[in-house]
């Protein structure tokens, strides 16, 4: 598929947003997407995401960060490590947008692991202010959360 580069680069860096808010449901989605058709990345760097271990692997790690995102000891997504891999999600993920729509690799990975570094710190303070004393649950706030990135996340990678 053919696509404009810019809108190619705007689905990578939707894309990593997606992965900023939670890590693993954009490579879950990518796998899934893959899976379905929708997603061509055959022959290519991310080609991993199209094996039913990846498929397997990415969905039982997204449906667990899900459940651990309600616990009170989770740690920040801001943190190093949190933060790292959601830079790293966000890049598999914009290269395999790259990859189907023939756009360029090397900036849709670099465009969506900015969407996930965005994502992230954006998903923390929003977060962080609408649950402040007074304000909303937190679990409601973390559930709106999850709607945001599942179903955002499923409506990019159908776009293909």
């Amino acid at each position: 598929m053919n696509m404009a580069t810019g809108e190619v680069l705007v689905l990578a860096l939707l894309i990593g947003a997606v992965c900023g808010l939670r890590s693993m449901t954009g490579p879950a989605l990518v796998c899934w997407g893959v899976y379905l058709g929708w997603l061509h990345v055959a022959g290519s760097h991310v080609e991993f995401t199209g094996s039913r271990i990846a498929l397997v692997v990415f969905s039982v790690c997204a449906v667990g960060e899900l459940i651990a995102d309600k616990l009170p000891k989770i740690s920040r997504r801001t943190s190093a490590g949190p933060l790292v891999v959601r830079l790293i999600a966000g890049a598999v993920c914009g290269g395999a947008f790259a990859v189907t729509a023939s756009g360029s690799f090397a900036m849709s990975c670099m465009i969506g692991a900015l969407g996930g570094l965005i994502g992230a710190f954006a998903g923390y303070w929003t977060r962080r202010a609408a649950t402040q004393p007074g304000r909303l649950p937190d679990l409601l706030v973390a559930l709106a959360e999850d709607l945001i990135a599942v179903g955002g996340g499923l409506i990019l990678v159908s776009r293909f």
